[in-house]
């Protein structure tokens, strides 16, 4: 990646994960995500546990040696759970996590599996009080009569504790699967978002919501399109945009109705009828929508590519970068093993300059817009020496392979990377392959 002295190298920084090659289910990580500052990266599992990092202090003797990210904090979110009115088995997978801005000491997110929201708060504990008057120290009440002084009760410290409990707790308000949670600027609201409709929730209310889009037809079989992500706007608290099956991504404004049935913009690239195929309608289906952190931009995942739409242009995308377009001629065989419905996300660095989103082999592409240039690289335990630089990787469609090239038939279709994550404000990226996470950094001279 070109960086403002040349090229940017990406130089392995940690793993996190067992080496096994038998991947237990539940230890598949689901979502990633760094909060506001970069210090923390959380991660979910299928297992209902979320696992939060932290960023540890730079070594300022040996600046060439970045921080690392250990562990902070384990908790279980959520458990499995069965639905005896509709037979239903609800996962305890997470899909996503969301970070609030913090105000205090304490962090707090939501994480949320298919059916309920989670609002955890993390804190920290370094004392403990001591020197009761009404309770002996093992915690048992004295006789009231024993007592013939009074003290004040002292604070003394004690071994770091990180606690996370569960502060609100958003539950039955989905008939389906939840894909999307956000986080509104307001920092007082969020929405969720499932299949066919997307709530706004108070993060101090818990038991009603309200439901601002309900794309639901009268008639089930009707139903051409379905909700598959969901996003407030960085900055303008009343807009929100939603991403569906179709290809198409709905801006809305919630000062225009209550219900926002009605799309403010529309954005839509019409289709190329020379590439039109019996796979074009789910290779369109958008997986993810992130605004840029500038609030100008909007980015868009689906199948083979990634789409930057300019929000005062709904016609056609500003750039479209091929994340994979060797894979068009295979999608018959994805089809087949469902590799097809994978859901890929993407994300912007800091400065809004570069994007990154993940493919098969446990490749992870990266498109610079201003450069215009693109590389594909790797996360494997054969590049993970400390500080050790990754080389870009090629794939080669069709005829005949060059030395370094992969060939597009040896690619390994279970190995993928749907999950990544960009630190805020550092060269610093987290990325998922299917149990491990990767920490790579930007190679400082």
């Amino acid at each position: 990646m070109a960086g403002p002295g040349g090229d940017m190298q990406w130089c392995f920084s940690q793993v996190k994960g067992a080496i096994d090659d038998d991947v237990a289910e539940a230890d598949i990580i689901s979502t990633v995500e760094f909060n506001h500052t970069g210090e923390l990266l959380a991660t979910g599992d299928k297992g209902g546990r979320v696992v939060i990092f932290q960023q540890e202090i730079e070594n300022k003797s040996q600046p060439q040696f970045r921080s690392e990210y250990n562990v902070y904090s384990t908790f279980q979110s959520h458990e499995p759970e069965f639905d005896y009115l509709k037979s239903l088995e609800i996962e305890e997978k997470i899909n996503k996590i969301r970070w609030l801005p913090q105000k205090n000491a304490a962090q707090f997110l939501l994480s949320t599996n298919d059916k309920t929201i989670k609002l955890w708060k993390i804190s920290e504990r370094d004392k403990r009080p001591e020197g009761y008057n009404l309770k002996e120290e093992d915690g048992r009440y004295k006789d009231p009569n024993t007592i013939t002084s009074l003290r004040v009760p002292v604070l003394i410290p004690m071994d770091l504790m990180v606690e996370a409990s569960p502060r609100r707790v958003f539950a039955n308000a989905h008939t389906y699967h939840i894909n999307s949670i956000s986080v509104n600027s307001d920092e007082e609201t969020y929405l969720s978002a499932d299949d066919l409709r997307i709530n706004l929730w108070n993060l101090e209310i818990t038991d009603r919501s309200f439901n601002i889009v309900d794309i639901k037809p009268a008639n089930m079989e009707e139903l051409t399109e379905v909700i598959t992500a969901a996003e407030f706007h960085p900055h303008q608290c009343n807009t929100f945009v939603y991403s569906s099956s179709k290809g198409t991504i709905r801006l809305c404004d919630m000062r225009a109705s209550a219900l926002c049935d009605k799309h403010s913009k529309l954005f839509e690239e019409p289709e190329d009828p020379s590439n039109r195929s019996f796979f074009s309608e789910i290779i369109s289906s958008i997986s993810d929508v992130k605004f840029s952190h500038n609030g100008r931009y909007m980015m868009t995942r689906d199948y083979l590519s990634v789409k930057i739409w300019d929000l005062n242009m709904e016609n056609r995308p500003v750039e479209t970068h091929q994340v994979h377009e060797y894979l068009r001629s295979k999608l018959c065989s994805l089809y087949e093993n469902d590799c097809i419905f994978d859901k890929f996300e993407c994300c912007w660095n800091g400065n809004d300059s570069v994007v990154m989103t993940g493919s098969y082999n446990n490749f992870f592409r990266m498109f610079d817009r201003g450069q215009r240039r693109d590389v594909t690289l790797e996360a494997s335990r054969e590049n993970s020496k400390p500080m050790q630089v990754l080389k870009p990787r090629k794939v080669c469609a069709g005829g005949k392979r060059k030395k370094d090239e992969i060939s597009v038939d040896s690619l390994d279709f279970n190995k993928k990377i749907l999950h990544t994550a960009w630190h805020p404000q550092d060269n610093i990226i987290a990325v998922a392959t299917t149990n491990n996470l990767y920490i790579f950094q930007d190679k400082v001279n």
